[in-house]
C-alpha cells in the first residue's frame, strides 16, 4: 500500500489513482473525476505529470493516450472582485471560449476489440439520463442492452452542471418526476453503494419584475397541490434564509426546503457501476457512425468500433441528439446553448439553499467541499454546440453575484467551464417513439434539468418499453406534439 501523494491540493495518493483505475476509470480525463486531483488551487499544475506517468506505468493507458485533461480558465485564482471589473458589452453576443475544443476524444483512447454484434437494446449517450435507463431495464430483468459514449462518462452535461435538484417546477408533469427523482436519490447511495452527498438546503428563488412574482405565487399554488411544501416569503424572510443576502432589486421570493444539491459526477458512476454488475455493456470512447434501416425499423447502429443488430434504440445523447438524429434522417427540434459555469477556493459553511434570480439566471450555491458554484444564462448566448469558458461570463457573473452577496468578493474563483442546454422551443422533453421509426425512442431535450429528472424518467421509461402498458408521459412529450401545435410551456428555467 502506498500513501505517497500526488495532489496535495486534494489529498490524492497514488492509491487513489490505482484505485480509479481499478474501477475502470483509466484516461486522465476520468480519473481527474473520480479521485479530484487537478481540481484544487493549482488547477493540476503540480499533479498532472505524476498522475499521466503512474498511468502509463500501471500500463493502464498506451503512451499514445496518456493526453492532459482540458485546461481551466481562469489561469490563477482571481478574485471575484477584479472578475467583475472586466468590461461587458451586453448589446454584443458572446464569442469564442477557451479551451476550443474540449469535445475532441483521441482515438488513441478507443477501446480494442469491436462492440458487441447484437443486442435487444441499444441507448446512445452515456449520460446520466441513458445510464439510468440501462440500470432500471437491468433491474426489470432486460439485461441484453448496451451503452453507448463517445467521450468518457461526465464529459458531457451530466458531468458539467451544478448538481441542483429541485421540485419547483411550473407544470405538473415536471413537478411530479422532480418528487420521484429525490426520492430516489435519497436511497441512492443505499441501493448503490456510492454516496452522491445529497444535501437538501432548499432552493429560495428570487424575482425582481411584478411578472416574475405572480410567476412564483401561481406556481407555489400548483406545488402545494402535489405535496411540495413551497412557500412565498418576503425578501427580510429570504434575508434571515441566507443572512448577508441584499435581496436588492428583489420584490418576492419563493422556498422549498426539500429542494437540494448533489454530486453530479457520482450519481453517474453510480448508475454506470449499477449497469455493469447486472451485465450491461457500457462502451466508451464509441462513435456512432450511421444506421441501418429497413421497413420502418432500425435494423442496426453503426459505430467507429462495428456494427450492433438490434431490436430497439434509444436516442439519449442530450444536446448532441439532433447532430445523431440527422444519421437516420430525422429532424429534431432541440437546439444547444452553451452555459457556463465556475467554483470558487472553499470556504466555512455559510449557504444553506441555492439561490436562484429568475429573472438573470443566476444560481449559486455551496458545495460540500465549501465551494461556491454557480452559473448564469446570457440572453445573447448563440446556439452551438460550444464549451468554451469566457470571461464575458464570469464577470457578468462576479458582477451579479456580488450585488446580492457583496462580502464574497475577495473570494478567488478557482476555475469555470461549460456545459450545453439541451434546448426545445417549449422548454420540455422529447420521449417516445419517432413517427415512422417505431423502434427509434427519443429521450432528449431536457434543457438543462435532465440531471435532475433522470430517476424518475428512466424508471417510468424502463416500465413502458418492458410492459407496453400505456404512459402519458410518453404521448404527452412525444415529438409529433411540435407538428401538431399541442405545445404546453416549462416556464421555471434558470438561465
Amino acid at each position: 500500500m502506498s500513501k505517497s501523494m500526488i495532489c496535495s491540493c486534494e489529498d490524492v495518493t497514488a492509491d487513489d489513482v490505482r484505485h480509479a483505475v481499478s474501477r475502470g476509470y483509466c484516461d486522465v480525463e476520468s480519473v481527474k473525476r473520480y479521485t479530484g486531483f487537478g481540481t484544487g488551487i493549482c488547477q493540476g499544475k503540480s499533479c498532472l505529470s505524476a498522475v499521466a506517468s503512474l498511468l502509463e506505468k500501471e500500463k493502464a493507458l498506451k503512451p499514445d493516450a496518456v493526453v492532459p485533461f482540458t485546461p481551466r480558465p481562469p489561469l490563477f485564482p482571481t478574485e471575484l472582485s477584479l472578475l467583475a471589473s472586466a468590461p461587458v458589452d451586453e448589446s454584443l453576443p458572446p464569442i469564442g471560449g477557451v479551451p476550443q475544443e474540449v469535445d475532441a476524444f483521441p482515438k488513441a483512447l478507443r477501446p480494442e476489440g469491436p462492440v458487441p454484434a447484437k443486442a435487444k437494446v441499444v441507448i446512445i449517450g452515456g449520460g446520466v439520463m441513458g445510464l439510468a435507463l440501462a440500470y432500471n431495464l437491468a433491474r426489470s430483468g432486460e439485461t441484453d442492452v448496451v451503452v453507448l459514449e463517445r467521450g468518457y462518462l461526465c464529459a458531457g452535461a451530466s458531468g458539467r452542471n451544478g448538481g441542483g435538484v429541485r421540485m419547483q417546477w411550473g407544470t405538473p408533469a415536471l413537478v411530479e418526476l422532480a418528487k420521484r427523482s429525490i426520492d430516489v436519490m435519497k436511497g441512492f447511495a443505499r441501493e448503490m453503494g456510492i454516496n452522491v452527498w445529497l444535501r437538501q438546503g432548499g432552493y429560495l428563488f428570487l424575482a425582481r419584475k411584478p411578472e416574475v412574482a405572480k410567476r412564483l405565487e401561481r406556481n407555489v399554488a400548483l406545488h402545494n397541490r402535489y405535496g411540495v411544501p413551497t412557500r412565498l416569503v418576503t425578501p427580510d424572510a429570504a434575508r434571515d434564509i441566507v443572512p448577508g443576502l441584499t435581496m436588492k432589486g428583489c420584490v418576492a421570493a419563493s422556498f422549498n426546503p426539500e429542494d437540494g444539491v448533489i454530486f453530479p459526477w457520482p450519481f453517474l458512476w453510480g448508475y454506470a457501476q449499477g449497469c455493469r454488475k447486472k451485465g450491461v455493456r457500457v462502451e466508451t470512447y464509441t462513435e456512432v457512425t450511421g444506421f441501418e434501416v429497413s421497413g420502418g425499423q432500425v435494423r442496426k447502429v453503426k459505430t467507429d468500433r462495428g456494427d450492433i443488430a438490434c431490436d430497439t434504440v434509444v436516442l439519449a445523447s442530450g444536446a448532441w441528439s439532433p447532430q445523431v438524429a440527422k444519421l437516420v434522417g430525422v429532424e429534431l427540434p432541440n437546439e444547444p446553448h452553451r452555459h457556463e459555469i465556475l467554483s470558487t477556493e472553499p470556504l466555512k459553511p455559510f449557504l444553506g439553499p441555492l439561490v436562484s434570480v429568475l429573472d438573470s439566471g443566476l444560481y449559486f450555491s455551496q458545495s460540500m467541499r465549501g465551494e461556491i458554484v454557480g452559473g448564469m444564462g446570457d440572453p445573447k448566448e448563440p446556439p452551438g454546440l460550444n464549451m468554451g469558458s469566457t470571461l464575458r461570463f464570469v464577470s457578468r457573473f462576479a458582477h451579479a453575484l456580488m450585488e446580492q452577496l457583496p462580502q464574497v468578493g475577495h473570494v478567488k474563483v478557482l476555475r469555470q467551464w461549460a456545459g450545453c442546454y439541451d434546448v426545445t422551443p417549449d422548454n420540455n422533453p422529447i420521449l417516445g417513439r419517432t413517427p415512422g421509426l417505431d423502434n427509434l425512442l427519443q429521450m432528449s431535450g431536457f434543457v438543462g434539468h435532465g440531471f435532475m429528472m433522470a430517476p424518475a424518467v428512466a424508471e417510468r421509461m424502463a416500465a413502458w418499453m418492458i410492459t407496453g402498458e400505456s404512459d402519458e408521459l410518453f404521448t404527452r412529450f412525444n415529438l409529433r406534439r411540435f407538428a401538431e401545435g399541442t405545445l404546453e410551456r416549462e416556464d421555471m428555467i434558470i438561465g
